[in-house]
């Protein structure tokens, strides 16, 4: 029965959860009360202001850190990485804390693991945003020097698509999902046989959702951008972090979206919108795989929305059997991570054998 913690550090707080043979023992959501003198602040810094938090929130549970198997991590944002669990070396947390592309609050988890563990506990990070498992066609954008990204919710898709396999009995790599990330952002994926081999971006493609704008018209998007209108921080803010539901209706909560709709035509032909453009990006999915589909599998926080899922199935319900995985249940997707390589159901990877050389 290993007895592991999940960290998964966020804005202005960190979700802890010590987990024995997978099931939460205790878990909780430490805000850190960050202050105006926050962005001042070294990541070096930002990671022993958590990891004292941390350890006051153990001690204030009686968690001994002997008593840990593992500890396991968000993953942040390394290179393009196969898929899987990897150990945290002292290489992936300089990555992270120094040459990472974006800066990230999840850049923060396996620097805090190794400052936690001392060298003496097992680190471990499961599934980043990074991995890449894409068909060579899906990186055409259109344009020879753009790339198209595989950048996804990898940790909750592919937990999600390994739970229904369970359900269905039958072994992952027999199967082709289509796996919808309702949350924040939208990330659509095609796995096929155990493979995502394609997904959409959900920063900047795909369908608009409760913060992200999604696709827009190129030639649009360079006016605004060429306008002087907006400072190209203030657009890129206004199309990932303020568009969407947010710029349309002044609110990213699908809940209060939702009860505006029964009285507002206005807010409920934007969230049908905003599920519309979803069941299009699922649709897409499933012609590229010729429609052999045994599942689209709906997970995230929208996913728990009866009257959203049913929006998205009223479309899609003819191209397969629509399975609902409600919640992010991140840290538990990290726990099995980790448990897998302790039990010893998958090897652990590095991060040098895992970044994909292309």
């Amino acid at each position: 029965m290993p007895t592991v913690l999940a960290i998964n550090p966020g804005s202005t707080s960190t979700k802890l959860g010590l987990f024995r043979d997978r099931k939460a023992v205790v878990s909780a959501s430490i805000d850190h009360k960050i202050g105006s003198d926050h962005k001042h602040m070294s990541r070096e810094q930002e990671v022993d202001m958590r990891r004292k938090a941390i350890l006051e929130f153990m001690k204030e549970n009686g968690i001994e850190p002997d008593s840990l198997d593992a500890i396991a991590c968000r993953g942040g944002i390394l290179p393009s990485l196969k898929s899987g669990t990897y150990a945290v070396d002292q290489e992936m947390v300089d990555y992270l804390l120094y040459r990472s592309t974006v800066d990230h609050p999840s850049n923060l988890a396996a620097p805090i693991g190794t400052e936690l563990s001392k060298g003496d506990i097992p680190v471990f990070i499961t599934d980043p945003v990074s991995v890449d498992e894409f068909w060579e066609w899906s990186r055409l954008s259109g344009i020879p020097q753009i790339e198209r990204r595989s950048l996804l919710h990898a940790l909750n898709m592919k937990a999600s698509a390994r739970r229904v396999a369970e359900e269905m009995a039958k072994d992952i790599d027999d199967l082709n999902f289509v796996i919808v990330h309702l949350g924040g952002g939208i990330s659509v994926g095609l796995q096929i046989k155990g493979k995502m081999v394609d997904v959409n971006n959900a920063n900047d493609e795909g369908p608009f959702s409760p913060t992200r704008s999604g696709e827009l018209p190129v030639g649009d998007v360079l006016e605004k951008a060429f306008s002087k209108e907006y400072s190209e921080k203030e657009l890129v803010s206004r199309y990932t972090k303020r568009g969407g539901m947010l710029a349309y209706l002044g609110t990213e909560d699908l809940r209060r979206a939702l009860a505006l709709s029964r009285t507002d035509t206005y807010a409920r032909r934007v969230v049908s919108a905003m599920a519309y453009q979803v069941a299009k990006e699922i649709g897409g999915m499933c012609a590229v795989a010729g429609g052999d589909i045994d599942a689209v599998v709906l997970t995230g926080g929208m996913a728990f929305s009866e009257s959203f899922v049913g929006m998205i199935r009223s479309y899609v319900s003819r191209f397969a059997l629509v399975i609902v995985e409600p919640g992010e249940n991140e840290l538990l997707a990290l726990v099995e991570g980790a448990e897998r390589v302790l039990n010893g159901d998958e090897e652990v990877k590095t991060l040098r054998e895992g970044v994909l050389r292309k």
